[in-house]
C-alpha cells in the first residue's frame, strides 16, 4: 500500500470512529434511564451498504461483536427506505439476549443507498416474569417480549409500552436510540460527500485490506498447533451446575478456528448464549493480543472461524432462555479463549478476571405508585499479568460500562447505596497480587422484587502460572438489623422494605512465574 493511500484510510477510519462514538454521545445525553444515560451501556456502530463492519466506537465488547449478526438479521428479512429504522431483540432472529434493543438505519442520499448506522442498548426492563428482565427463568417468553426485526412504528411502538413496566423511559431511550441513528445518517453522509461514493467505497475496501493484514501479522506471531482449553460456568439457575464449554483452537498461518463443538448440550436455565455471542467472545479474544491494534472492521473477522454445535449452550436454538448467556457465559467464553490462546502466545495472557458481571435488578412500586425497575452490573478484579498487577473494582472483557452513581441511583429509586467499597484481600496471591472486587450494598425503602445472575461463586478464577486464584464471588440478603443470609449465584426473590442485597464480587486471579 502506497503511503497517499495509507494516510487516506487513516483519515477515514478516524472518521467513522468519531461519528460512531459522536452517536453514542447523542445516545447517552438523549437517553431516560440511568442505565444508559449513566452506565453507558450501550454501543453504536456504522455498516456499509452491503451490511459490512465499517467501524465502532470504543463502547461494550460483548455488543459490538455480535452487532453485525444483528444487521445481516434485520437486512435478511426487511428492505429498509429512507427515514425508516428497524429494531429487533429476538436472540435467533439476530438479537442477543431480550433487554438489548438493536435499531438499525438505512443511510440513503440521493437515492443511493451509503450504508446503516446502528445502536444497541440496554433496555432496564422489557417485560417478562420479574421487574428488569433478567432475573433467572427457564422459558424464553418469560424472559421479556421478543421482537423479530421490525420497522419502528407507532402500532409497534405501543406494543412495546403495553408489555414494560416503566413505559415512559423505554419511549425515552428508544428515541435517544432515534437519534443516535439520525446523527449518524447526517455525518455518514457528509463524509460520503466530500470523498464522492465511488472513492468512499475504494477507500473502505483498502480499509478492509488493511485491517486484515494487521491482524494476519498477529497471527503470524502465534505458535502453531491445536490447544485445547476447558473451563465451566458454575449453575444455570435451574439446577444443572459445572456446565462445560470446551474449546480446541488450531491455530495456522493467517487462520483461527475456535471450535466449541464439544461444549454442554444448551440447559433449562438462561445461561444459553446464541452463537453471535460466542463469535463476538472469540474476536475479542484475538484482538487483545494484535499489536499494533488494527482498525475493528469487517476485516478483523475474515480470518477467525468459530465452529460450534448447534443446541449447546454456545449456539442455543429457540426457545431456550438466554438472558445470562450475553453477560455470564460470553465471560466463560472469554475465559476458555485466553487459556487457549495462552499456549499459542506464552507469556502475554493475564491471570482470569472476574469472570461475571454481577447483575443485579430490583423492581417495584415507588411510595407515589409509580413502577421502577433498576438494572446494574458490579465490577470486581482484573487478573494480573507479567508485568503489572491486576486492577481493581474493574469491569473486564466483555462488559465495558461505569457504575450507577450512588447520587443518581438514589435520586431516581426507592433505594439506598449502604456500602460501595473494594473488597480487600479478594484478589490472588502472587510476585503481581490479582485485582480486589467490590462490595455494593443495596437496600429498598419499599417492598420490591430482585433478581440476581451472578458466575465464579463456586469456581474461583484461576491464577496465572503460580499465582493464587482470586475469591470466588458471595451474594447476600442482609435484613433491617444487618443479619446475613447467603444466597446462590443466579436467585430471585421479595425484597421487604428495609432488606437490603449485598454483592460481594470476586477478585482477579494473581501471577507469578512457572519455576522451570
Amino acid at each position: 500500500m502506497d503511503v497517499k493511500t495509507s494516510v487516506e484510510i487513516a483519515v477515514l477510519h478516524h472518521a467513522l470512529v468519531g461519528v460512531a462514538e459522536e452517536m453514542g454521545e447523542v445516545l447517552k445525553r438523549s437517553a431516560y434511564s440511568p442505565n444508559i444515560k449513566e452506565r453507558r451501556d450501550y454501543s453504536c456502530a456504522l455498516f456499509d451498504a452491503r451490511g459490512r463492519l465499517l467501524a465502532q466506537a470504543a463502547h461494550l465488547p460483548v455488543h459490538l461483536g455480535s452487532m453485525p449478526a444483528s444487521v445481516r438479521g434485520v437486512l435478511s428479512q426487511l428492505e429498509l427506505r429512507p427515514g425508516e429504522y428497524a429494531l429487533v431483540n429476538d436472540p435467533y432472529s439476530g438479537g442477543t439476549h431480550l433487554p438489548d434493543l438493536t435499531m438499525v438505519a438505512p443511510i440513503y442520499d440521493k437515492g443511493r443507498l451509503l450504508g446503516y448506522s446502528a445502536n444497541r442498548a440496554h433496555h432496564a426492563d422489557i417485560g417478562g416474569a420479574a421487574p428488569g428482565s433478567m432475573s433467572p427463568q427457564t422459558d424464553l417468553v418469560a424472559e421479556g417480549l421478543v421482537i423479530p426485526p421490525s420497522r419502528v412504528s407507532e402500532e409497534l411502538m405501543k406494543l412495546i409500552l403495553a408489555n414494560t413496566r416503566t413505559p415512559d423511559e423505554r419511549r425515552g431511550d428508544l428515541s435517544a436510540q432515534q437519534a443516535a441513528c439520525d446523527r449518524g445518517r447526517q455525518r455518514l453522509t457528509d463524509i460520503v460527500g466530500r470523498y464522492g461514493q465511488s472513492e468512499f467505497v475504494r477507500l473502505c475496501s483498502a480499509l478492509f485490506k488493511h485491517s486484515h493484514a494487521i491482524l494476519r501479522q498477529t497471527l503470524k506471531a502465534l505458535k502453531g498447533g491445536t490447544y485445547s482449553a476447558e473451563d465451566v460456568l458454575d449453575d444455570d439457575g435451574a439446577g444443572a451446575t459445572d456446565i462445560p464449554i470446551r474449546l480446541e483452537l488450531a491455530v495456522s498461518p493467517g487462520k483461527l478456528t475456535f471450535d466449541f463443538s464439544a461444549s454442554a448440550a444448551q440447559v433449562r436455565g438462561g445461561v444459553n448464549a446464541v452463537r453471535a455471542v460466542t463469535e463476538s467472545a472469540a474476536l475479542y479474544t484475538v484482538l487483545c493480543l494484535c499489536e499494533p491494534r488494527p482498525p475493528i472492521n469487517h476485516g478483523c473477522f475474515e480470518s477467525i472461524h468459530v465452529v460450534t454445535r448447534p443446541g449447546t449452550v454456545v449456539d442455543a436454538r429457540s426457545p431456550a432462555p438466554v438472558a445470562g448467556g450475553n453477560v455470564e457465559t460470553s465471560q466463560r467464553i472469554v475465559d476458555v479463549c485466553l487459556s487457549a490462546l495462552s499456549k499459542a502466545a506464552p507469556g502475554r495472557v493475564p491471570a482470569q478476571s472476574q469472570g461475571t458481571m454481577n447483575n443485579l435488578t430490583i423492581g417495584g412500586v415507588t411510595q407515589d405508585g409509580r413502577q421502577f425497575t433498576y438494572y446494574e452490573t458490579i465490577a470486581g478484579g482484573c487478573g494480573a499479568g507479567p508485568m503489572r498487577d491486576g486492577a481493581d473494582a474493574t469491569h473486564s472483557h466483555m462488559t465495558n460500562t461505569l457504575n450507577t452513581p450512588v447520587e443518581a441511583l438514589e435520586h431516581a429509586y426507592p433505594l439506598r447505596v449502604e456500602e460501595y467499597s473494594v473488597r480487600e484481600a479478594s484478589g490472588g496471591a502472587g510476585k503481581h497480587p490479582g485485582g480486589n472486587g467490590v462490595v455494593r450494598r443495596v437496600r429498598t425503602l419499599v417492598d420490591a422484587h430482585f433478581g440476581v445472575l451472578s458466575e465464579r461463586r463456586a469456581h474461583a478464577p484461576a491464577g496465572a502460572g503460580k499465582g493464587k486464584p482470586g475469591r470466588p464471588g458471595i451474594n447476600q440478603i442482609r435484613d433491617a438489623n444487618g443479619d446475613a443470609e447467603a444466597l446462590d449465584g443466579k436467585c430471585s426473590g421479595e425484597l421487604r422494605a428495609g432488606e437490603a442485597i449485598d454483592i460481594r464480587t470476586p477478585g482477579g486471579g494473581g501471577w507469578s512465574p512457572t519455576r522451570r
